[in-house]
């Protein structure tokens, strides 16, 4: 039985309450019977969901959005220190409480599996969820995207599982207490928050001392940075350390990854670390996603559900009724022979994982990509690099950096990558007019080609207006 709401949760009043994070956490308190209110910039369907559950949303924000009765206002990183509601709050003295203090709250007395990484985090609790509630575990959850299943980023289970993306991006992953960590890689991001590369291991070494004694640290034994940090880490002799992938000496190794199309067939070999699976065996399911990055994520999720104790058959089979998440290699649809596909990659990293995976998938067909850059910060820290992957790619368009909550960066635009994109020998046209895309495309495409619109930005409202202007 999952616990009671949390007396300083009872009357919540969420600023940004539509943000992936915090919307979860929203809907997760009004599924258990808080009196959920919140605000947010702009109406959307995350809106009208937290409203069908019974929360109070507001559009815009001001002083009077919140009630004075409000038990706590909770905020994430983004949130400005000059927002009226945030002001309100001062004044009534209402506490003020993160976001991930609130999900924080939420797990206590489960079992929780905690998903971090520079990316990927997203697909890999999407799966753990899916999988785990196609077992009949009933697990809770809270993501950063919202499933293609069930449709919705967060569910209150009855289960004593509860799966969590953790976000490493502020550091805020550094309140959790789980019983399984996940860490898929080790990566420079999070210019704003992070010097060096030595801030992001200790960061992460502080999530891993988190762990509950007795726990168990899943992670990936071919990405460096991962590496890194499990030698850090290795010698806690509270900590089980369980390395998954392609390397020879991998606990769960990855033996071998077909491409099916816009599948993968995945076959791991469950190492002698792992008896409770049925070590020295080999298992083969199917990940409904294509790409080997994905296969990575899928068997991470795998060695996580094993380390609770469940049987590694199981979960093998359940992992593949997993069918994706919103923004993730979804399709969004197929006019005149072309088919429209979003990527939410804005790291270089990830880029190349899905322009791979899409490379794969597309066979002798060509692929166009719509990319746009998010963030002046990571545009600067990462833009060459981002150009180079784009070099992956037929041909690209590349528009204007999306700020999110960034105040522009002289001297920093999407000119950066473009012209990183050329030297690495890419053919690319800059667009600076968004709404001109699907026009620009229409001229590009040809029967049988792939057109990934990719970033973490607004460019995802592009593929039904591309798809929308090749019917025409």
């Amino acid at each position: 039985m999952a616990p009671a709401v949390p007396s300083a949760m009872e009357r919540p009043h969420f600023i940004g309450i539509g943000g992936a994070g915090m919307s979860g956490i929203a809907k997760i308190l009004a599924q258990r019977g808080a009196k959920v209110a919140g605000s947010d910039a702009r109406e959307s369907a995350t809106a009208e969901s937290l409203r069908a559950l019974g929360a109070t949303v507001h559009i815009g924000h001001a002083a009077e959005h919140l009630a004075a009765d409000a038990s706590c206002v909770v905020v994430s990183s983004a949130i400005r220190a000059d927002n009226p509601e945030l002001a309100r709050a001062a004044e009534l003295s209402v506490p003020v409480v993160h976001r991930s203090d609130a999900l924080a709250s939420l797990m206590t007395g489960l079992r929780s599996i905690a998903v971090a990484g520079t990316h990927g985090k997203t697909t890999t609790t999407s799966m753990l969820a899916v999988a785990l509630t196609e077992l009949g575990l009933d697990p809770s959850y809270a993501i950063g995207g919202d499933l293609e299943g069930p449709g919705t980023n967060a569910r209150h289970g009855e289960g004593e599982i509860f799966v969590a993306e953790a976000d490493e991006s502020d550091r805020s992953f550094q309140k959790y207490d789980p019983e399984v960590a996940i860490v898929l890689n080790v990566e420079l991001d999070h210019h704003a928050n992070y010097a060096s590369m030595d801030e992001i291991y200790e960061s992460f070494e502080t999530f891993v001392g988190k762990v509950v004694p007795g726990g168990t640290l899943v992670i990936a034994a071919d990405q460096p940075g991962a590496v890194e940090l499990a030698s850090r880490v290795r010698d806690r002799s509270s900590l089980k350390v369980v390395t998954y992938g392609e390397s020879e000496g991998a606990d769960v190794r990855i033996h071998k990854v077909t491409p099916r199309g816009l599948t993968s067939e995945v076959t791991v070999l469950l190492g002698s670390p792992m008896p409770e699976a049925g070590g020295g065996r080999l298992l083969t399911f199917t990940v409904s996603v294509p790409g080997r990055h994905y296969a990575h994520n899928a068997v991470a999720a795998l060695a996580a559900g094993v380390a609770l104790g469940i049987p590694a058959h199981n979960l093998a089979s359940a992992l593949g009724t997993y069918t994706g998440v919103k923004r993730r290699l979804q399709l969004k649809g197929e006019a005149a022979g072309v088919q429209v596909i979003d990527s939410y990659a804005h790291h270089p990293t990830e880029m190349t994982a899905d322009l791979e995976a899409m490379r794969g998938a597309a066979a002798d067909s060509r692929l166009l990509v719509v990319f746009q850059p998010h963030l002046f910060s990571r545009t600067q820290e990462l833009g060459a690099e981002m150009g180079q992957a784009l070099a992956l790619a037929d041909a690209s368009v590349v528009l204007d950096i999306y700020p999110a909550r960034e105040d522009p960066i002289p001297g920093i635009t999407s000119e950066l990558i473009v012209d990183a994109a050329r030297t690495a020998g890419a053919e690319v046209t800059a667009v600076h007019d968004k709404a001109a895309v699907p026009e620009v495309i229409a001229g590009m495409a040809r029967p049988g080609d792939l057109v990934l619109t990719m970033g973490a930005g607004d460019v995802t409202d592009l593929g039904p207006k591309i798809l929308a202007r090749l019917s025409n």
